[in-house]
């Protein structure tokens, strides 16, 4: 016993030695504090803090919100194999059915907090160094608020009730959980995300030498767009109470900023915002980047979009992102080529497939995949209705812009998925002129506006070349014109801001922020329960679907998160 005894004490002296030894020992494929806190290793996550742009999911899809931004607005169907298939979509599209429970509400809280969480721990480690050694400290800071700004903006439209966190907050679960929803009121929380805003703005460059990194312009661009939300003032049951007119100054003085910098302008033809080949143009204010072949498994490719490519051979999944055929009906031009704002819907072209007895904006063909016209301008591949997923419940048309040609070089398959490495664009030149014209009309000056949004429809009257069929004839029968008042209008402020509503209608069209806009506006209700009140005599999946006012304006917190908060997070109104 006395031997035994000797023996386990001298294993386990051995044991404690091996032990020390092996705490002692750096641990393998852990980054620690220390190794990070060199320049090279922060600006390496800084460029770790971009990345998180694109790493959304198209269970969760925060690059485009098209399932957040587009079927919630009557511009889409959910499209797919049905009600049934991610549900989540079909709670979003009804209204009715939505819960608390809803798997993707909670993804994308979370995924858009680990964004903020990224420019976070990366703002940390840059206000750590000193300028000597990293020179580029004040610009790494303004393009990280900028980061965090667009993640912050994205959970505001989103869930309106959010907690703030930033890089002075010590980074632990139990923290995070300790900081209320309801801690900032919804003017603070707007007034925190214009600052990091006004931040990146005052302190970035005109021009990166890097594409993708932010720019003032970016920023400029961006804090218009904070400060025109921001604007409408909501009360607590999201009713919009007022126009701050002071926030529209704003708005129109930043607008002008971008405007006068003289880096930015339309493209010359509306299809080049859509096509890879034409990422990071004079167009693109900012954009997330995409690749491929970069030697990851499968790149950094659009996982957002992946379910939104039709059901043919060529192809073969997904058929989700449909657009609705009261959108394409809003395509109709009148005898003057300008919109039909009161009479567009009182027919449906979508059943007929007669594109030519009616005269259209060509920004249809830019939009919609429709049957017997080109797919994405391949004269060579006509879409076709079959190619649809599930006509009998979403009809037979599909989104086209955020897809692309198979044989385009940024396509990429992982099966039974498909997507591309081509560039999204999160603001566009063209908003910055369409915010500018909103904050005039609203401030009364809608002769000031008159020009801007021209230009806009200037170019997608000139964007008819790709839109061709292979005999060289034109897909639809397009007729548009520009706004002339006294011609073939009377630009009051009512009708101007009528034509400002339509113009970022049928400009935006499936890029994810439509429903956005209406709340914005403050008529989401009356406006989608007037789309469901006939569009549930034209599909089946939308019947039961209605808007409850004062409470689908925002989505509800998770039920997920308010656990994890134990019981701190406050439910938002209705829920």
């Amino acid at each position: 016993m006395k031997n035994i005894k000797y023996i386990a004490a001298f294993i386990i002296c051995i044991m404690a030695a091996s032990c020390k030894k092996y705490l002692d020992e750096t641990p393998q494929g852990v980054i620690s504090q220390a190794d990070l806190s060199s320049p090279a290793n922060t600006d390496a996550m800084v460029t770790a803090a971009y990345s998180y742009l694109g790493n959304d999911h198209y269970t969760y899809p925060f690059s485009s919100m098209w399932a957040f931004g587009s079927i919630r607005s009557g511009d889409a169907y959910k499209g797919g194999g049905g009600s049934g298939d991610v549900v989540e979509f079909n709670e979003y599209e009804t209204f009715s059915t939505n819960v608390v429970t809803n798997g993707s509400s909670d993804a994308v809280f979370y995924q858009l907090y680990v964004g903020v969480a990224r420019a976070n721990t990366a703002l940390q480690l840059v206000e750590a160094q000193d300028v000597a050694a990293y020179p580029q400290k004040t610009e790494r800071e303004a393009e990280l608020r900028f980061l965090r700004g667009h993640f912050y903006f994205l959970l505001k439209v989103l869930f309106n009730h959010i907690p703030w966190i930033d890089e002075t907050i010590q980074k632990s679960a139990a923290t995070y959980g300790a900081i209320s929803n309801v801690a900032l009121t919804s003017d603070q929380l707007w007034t925190n995300i214009a600052n990091d805003f006004r931040f990146a703005s005052a302190n970035l460059p005109v021009t990166q030498s890097q594409v993708g990194r932010a720019t003032k312009g970016a920023a400029q661009a961006y804090l218009a767009k904070t400060l025109l939300y921001q604007a409408y003032t909501q009360d607590d049951n999201n009713n919009v109470t007022g126009i701050d007119q002071t926030k529209l100054t704003e708005v129109n003085s930043y607008c002008d900023s971008v405007i006068s910098s003289g880096k930015y302008s339309l493209d010359a033809d509306f299809a080049d915002n859509f096509l890879p080949q034409d990422g990071n143009s004079p167009e693109s204010v900012f954009s997330i980047q995409y690749s491929k072949n970069d030697g990851t498994p499968l790149g950094r490719v659009d996982f957002g979009h992946c379910l939104d490519y039709p059901m043919n051979s060529q192809y073969g999944c997904c058929g989700f992102h449909v657009p609705s055929d009261n959108l394409v009906n809003a395509f109709k031009t009148d005898i003057n080529g300008l919109p039909e704002f009161s009479t567009f819907n009182n027919t449906d072209v979508v059943p007929t497939g007669d594109y030519k007895s009616e005269t259209f904006d060509p920004r249809l063909d830019h939009t919609a995949a429709i049957p017997g016209h080109p797919y994405k301008y391949q004269t060579a591949l006509v879409y076709d209705a079959s190619w649809a997923r599930a006509p009998q419940t979403y009809g037979p048309l599909l989104s086209v812009k955020e897809t692309v040609a198979y044989t385009d070089p940024s396509f990429t398959r992982f099966p039974p998925f498909m997507s591309s490495s081509k560039d999204w664009e999160i603001i566009r030149y063209a908003d910055v002129l369409l915010m500018k014209a909103e904050a005039l009309i609203k401030m009364g000056q809608e002769s000031d506006a008159l020009p801007l949004i021209n230009m806009v429809r200037q170019r997608a009257m000139n964007s008819t070349a790709l839109l061709k069929q292979a005999d060289g004839t034109s897909t639809s029968n397009y007729h548009m014109d520009i706004y002339k008042p006294g011609v073939n209008c009377t630009w009051t402020n009512d009708y101007a801001w009528q034509a400002l509503m339509f113009e970022r209608r049928l400009e935006f069209a499936m890029e994810g922020y439509r429903f956005f806009d209406l709340v914005r506006w403050g008529i989401a209700a009356d406006y989608l329960n007037s789309y469901f009140a006939v569009e549930t005599t034209r599909t089946p999946h939308l019947a039961g679907a209605h808007f409850t006012k004062n409470r689908d304006e925002y989505l509800p917190i998770s039920q997920n998160q308010i656990n994890f908060s134990k019981g701190l997070y406050k439910q938002n109104p209705g829920w």
